[in-house]
């Protein structure tokens, strides 16, 4: 019965209390009110005094296959061609655009292109009292302004650069200048690749022709070595007009012993004089040598390709940085807003310490 009783009163006690408080508070709605204006002025005057931020960016996607058609150059034809070689051995695999657009999105990424804009342009456009701060605290304040990303999970081949600044046309410049370094790079790492492996062939086709030539030329001396002892024999027998015609031979293969094997002196001396007075004044065996027009068609198609760095692209501007017109930081409205709401909370806040200071006082 009594624990009836004392609940009542203590519901009681606590709706006397928050009245009371109310009261309090209410009695404090100045320095409430004042507290919270005080802080939504400090709030506004830090949004609207504040130097804005603004964010320049651009976006990059892979070049077009025309755009890398320069880069293929000669890849499709093989290594060593002949006239009877229709196979695709020896073909080199032509660029994609992914491989093109993989150089491109390495050096954007490259912390060495990074640097060298950290130090060319960033550095240069600080006051000379911030210049002289510790460079991993620049180096970290320059990454801040930077990023570079694909903004798109579902399109992974486009790729963001943005940067922010107080400057909006600083900012701007900066972005593209960043993506124009990153494309140069790329360009001249692909000029050096295509180069050095044409140049690899170039050297490799000479090599071949040269090695054709002496094969050529040491075979001719070889034929007359033959030729030579040939004569020696018909000459010892007395053979000077051919006794044997290719319509007696029994077979193709003493067809062959009387023109290149061991009958050849049976041709008689007269015939083996012409064919030695031949050879030896042969100046040169380039049209004996059935491989060789076409590996010097190859050597002269190699030697023409160049690459005309403004003929080929290695990405696709899909965006340029255009100069921003709002800032992106500070959020104006919403620093005021925020500011209203916490000046709310510490002036009750200071309101509710009044009061228990005051009661404590009164107690005392």
């Amino acid at each position: 019965m009594q624990d009836k009783d004392t609940h009542p009163n203590s519901y009681r006690d606590d709706e006397i209390d928050l009245v009371e408080l109310f009261k309090g508070l209410w009695k404090q709605k100045l320095i409430i009110i004042g507290v919270t204006i005080a802080v939504t002025a400090c709030a506004a005057a830090y949004a609207y005094l504040a130097r804005p931020v603004y964010e320049a960016h651009a976006t990059v996607l892979p070049p077009l296959l025309s755009d890398i058609t320069a880069y293929n150059a000669g890849r499709n034809v093989p290594a060593y061609r002949t006239d009877r070689d229709d196979s695709t051995e020896g073909r080199q695999k032509t660029f994609s655009t992914e491989d093109v657009y993989a150089v491109f999105k390495r050096n954007l990424n490259s912390l060495s292109l990074r640097r060298a804009f950290f130090r060319d342009v960033y550095l240069p456009s600080l006051p000379p009292d911030d210049q002289s701060a510790a460079d991993d605290r620049l180096w970290a304040n320059f990454n801040d302004l930077l990023s570079i990303k694909a903004p798109d999970e579902q399109q992974l081949d486009m790729y963001e650069v943005k940067v922010e600044h107080h400057d909006p046309e600083q900012a701007a410049a900066w972005v593209n200048d960043l993506v124009s370094r990153a494309s140069a790079a790329a360009k001249s790492d692909m000029q050096r690749n295509v180069m050095s492996e044409i140049d690899t062939r170039i050297r490799s086709t000479e090599r071949r022709i040269a090695s054709l030539r002496s094969t050529a030329s040491q075979r001719r001396q070889d034929r007359i070595a033959v030729l030579q002892e040939a004569l020696v024999v018909a000459r010892a027998v007395g053979m000077i007009t051919p006794q044997v015609t290719a319509g007696h031979t029994s077979s193709s293969n003493e067809l062959a012993q009387f023109v290149d094997g061991t009958l050849t002196y049976m041709r008689g001396a007269r015939a083996i004089e012409a064919e030695l007075a031949v050879l030896e004044a042969r100046k040169s065996d380039d049209p004996f040598i059935p491989e060789l027009r076409s590996l010097q068609e190859e050597l002269s198609f190699l030697n023409t390709i160049e690459i005309d760095p403004s003929a080929v692209a290695v990405f696709t501007l899909d965006s340029a940085a255009q100069q921003p017109q709002t800032p992106i930081k500070p959020k104006k409205m919403m620093i005021v807003a925020l500011g209203l709401v916490l000046g709310g909370m510490l002036g009750v806040f200071v309101a509710l310490i009044r009061l228990m200071v005051g009661r404590n006082a009164s107690q005392a």
